[in-house]
């Protein structure tokens, strides 16, 4: 989930109390209301991630309007609105992204997009190395992480060092809720409540100094969304390969060992219609 927060002034400087503020998921439709305080402050929390609008729509001052903007699970955007006098129909519209510094928060947070996971190579890596196409595998691009240790299975929650920190500390979590194995943590067992890749959204990982709510977490926290529907019907249809004799041989022998794998589905995802 994600926050929007911020404190609406006036032209003068001075905070406007009880200005009614809008956002609207873009793909979903779905509107989060709040208002400001009396302190010219608010907050919209638990925002499922996606692109929204902001509308902030005050008598006496012109609408104010922050065009198709991203939040990314576990971020918080800080946005300060201040209002030109004029109609409420005419608006300011600002469609500048969101600043990418962080001021409302102290936890590190790196996100993986879905077109990262879609194109980065996960395929060969997996607790038993048997093709599983292993999203964990994205916490190798990020600084202080060790994935597994030479000659040992490569496991997220086991073997992962992060930050120095005592391996068998990882937390994992999907839409909130945690998931790492209830039975010994063995590399193997990861994958027994692990979804499929194409299922997932977006991967936040937390490596510092992450919020009282991640309980139970050592050295980060994996924070997996998994993808929505939207108003419009999407699917889509995946076909990874490995093969050998795609590969290059080895030098002067040219010999190829053999590796094949494939991995393949699809997914759909839509509306629901629901009739009273």
């Amino acid at each position: 989930m994600a926050t929007v927060t911020g404190t609406i002034t006036d032209p003068a400087g001075a905070v406007v109390a009880n200005a009614p503020v809008t956002l609207k998921n873009v793909d979903t439709g779905q509107v989060y209301t709040a208002a400001s305080s009396g302190t010219g402050n608010y907050t919209v929390p638990q925002l499922p991630i996606g692109d929204y609008n902001l509308t902030v729509a005050v008598a006496g001052f012109k609408t104010y309007e922050h065009t198709k903007f991203h939040r990314s699970a576990d971020q918080t955007l800080r946005e300060d609105i201040a209002l030109q006098v004029g109609q409420s129909t005419e608006s300011v519209t600002v469609s500048a992204e969101a600043s990418l510094l962080q001021t409302e928060g102290r936890e590190l947070v790196h996100n993986v997009t879905l077109s990262q996971l879609d194109n980065l190579p996960l395929l060969s890596v997996g607790a038993t190395n048997d093709g599983l196409r292993d999203y964990f595998a994205a916490s190798r691009l990020l600084p202080g992480i060790q994935y597994c240790d030479s000659g040992t299975t490569c496991s997220a929650v086991v073997t992962a060092v992060i930050n120095g920190t005592p391996s068998d500390t990882l937390q994992t979590r999907l839409d909130g809720a945690t998931m790492n194995p209830t039975s010994l943590r063995l590399p193997g067992a990861t994958t027994e409540t692990q979804p499929s890749t194409d299922s997932i959204q977006e991967v936040a990982i937390l490596t510092s100094n992450f919020a009282p709510e991640f309980g139970t977490a050592g050295g980060a926290v994996v924070n997996m969304v998994t993808k929505s529907g939207t108003n419009s019907l999407h699917g889509s249809g995946y076909h990874y390969l490995v093969n050998e004799f795609l590969n290059a041989a080895q030098p002067y022998t040219g010999i190829k060992n053999k590796l094949r794998q494939t991995d393949y589905g699809f997914t759909v995802g839509g509306p629901v219609w629901i009739h009273s």
